[in-house]
């Protein structure tokens, strides 16, 4: 029964990432239709670049939202790392790899304050994060004193991170042959894939993953069949920080320029919009790491689609809504279907057993 079970979700799973493929599909041809443009290798590299930034954001948060939970602070937490990050690496002069150990750090213990404060004071992670969104973002302005920080000419190979590409970087500069100049991947997308192939296996391979969505589903029950949940809370807000900290970094890196006071506003949006379009359940106990990957490029190419079509950018945001509530809507009609079947099925079994019963009752 328990296999059988498995069997119908990894169908399930399959059918839902297959239904946002096909509707990346479908949005990639209409806009190249429009704008024949759109196809090409500059825009496409600007789309994964973008989409791989905007990802890892999306991956960090669908732990969080997989629990049932959500971080409205990941914007904020962004902005204020990435200001410190150029601040110690221009004015403090810290050594690059002494930088990145410390933001790191730093944005774990965000994600640690979060977790506790969710599960050992039983506190709503709305007003939690939301608390934190306006707490990090004031204490970015007042940490740089709301100057706009910048890395200049100064060469860090860090930059690579945000700035490099793959093949083309295996070539002396000016020696790249067009081809690869011109199709070559942008760096922040190929992290996104390494890091999303990394969560995949910890989120499907794992306890750790099994117990994620169990929590999401029924904390209640899963904290009765012996699953720390709060343990597993706890880590999910640890990711969510760390990976926002981390895309802090890269976003500071891909600007060249930091604005404590703008840098990070409402990134967390487009992370949240990345996983419910991606399939992620707001409800909890739902998700999967490639409908994740897929879902953020969605809401780039909806983003790129708007410049190159000539529409206006002050729709980005309506698009963005939209988006986010035709994506909850259609989870809550998907659920809706399921809940009626299963009583269907069970009305049926109930059905089936009585009948048995008076048969074997006529029989005597």
């Amino acid at each position: 029964m328990l296999e059988n079970n498995r069997f119908l979700k990894t169908i399930k799973g399959m059918k839902r990432l297959g239904g946002i493929t096909l509707l990346l599909i479908a949005i990639i041809i209409i806009t190249v239709i429009i704008q024949p443009r759109f196809f090409t290798a500059y825009n496409l590299r600007n789309i994964l670049r973008w989409t791989g930034l905007f990802g890892i954001l999306s991956l960090g948060i669908s732990f969080v939202l997989i629990t049932g939970g959500i971080d409205l602070s990941m914007g904020s937490v962004l902005g204020m790392v990435g200001a410190i990050a150029t601040y110690l690496m221009t004015i403090g002069g810290w050594p690059v790899w002494i930088v990145v150990i410390f933001i790191i750090v730093l944005s774990a213990f965000l994600g640690l304050l979060h977790g506790l404060l969710v599960t050992k004071l039983h506190m709503q992670p709305f007003v939690v994060t939301l608390c934190g969104l306006f707490v990090y973002r004031g204490m970015a302005r007042f940490l740089m004193d709301d100057r706009t920080q910048g890395y200049g000419n100064t060469e860090f190979g860090i930059k690579f991170l945000a700035a490099g590409r793959i093949p083309s970087a295996f070539w002396p500069a000016g020696e790249v042959p067009k081809f690869f100049q011109d199709w070559s991947i942008p760096m922040p997308f190929l992290l996104l894939i390494g890091l999303g192939i990394i969560l995949a296996i910890v989120l499907n391979k794992t306890v750790y993953g099994q117990h994620l969505k169990a929590t999401g589903r029924n904390e209640s029950a899963s904290r009765f069949s012996g699953i720390h949940t709060d343990n597993v809370i706890i880590v999910a807000y640890i990711v969510c920080s760390t990976f926002a900290g981390f895309g802090g970094l890269l976003f500071s890196l891909d600007l060249n320029t930091v604005q404590p006071s703008s840098l990070g506003n409402m990134y967390e949006m487009y992370a949240i919009a990345g996983c419910v379009v991606g399939g992620v359940s707001l409800r909890g106990g739902e998700g999967q790491i490639l409908g994740v990957i897929i879902g953020a490029a969605i809401i780039r190419v909806l983003y790129n689609a708007i410049n190159v079509a000539g529409v206006s950018t002050q729709l980005e945001q309506v698009v963005l809504g939209l988006v986010i509530l035709i994506g909850v809507a259609a989870d809550e009609v998907v659920r809706m279907i399921s809940a009626r079947r299963k009583v269907r099925e069970s009305m049926a079994l109930a059905q089936k057993a009585l009948e048995e019963s008076r048969a074997a009752a006529a029989n005597r």
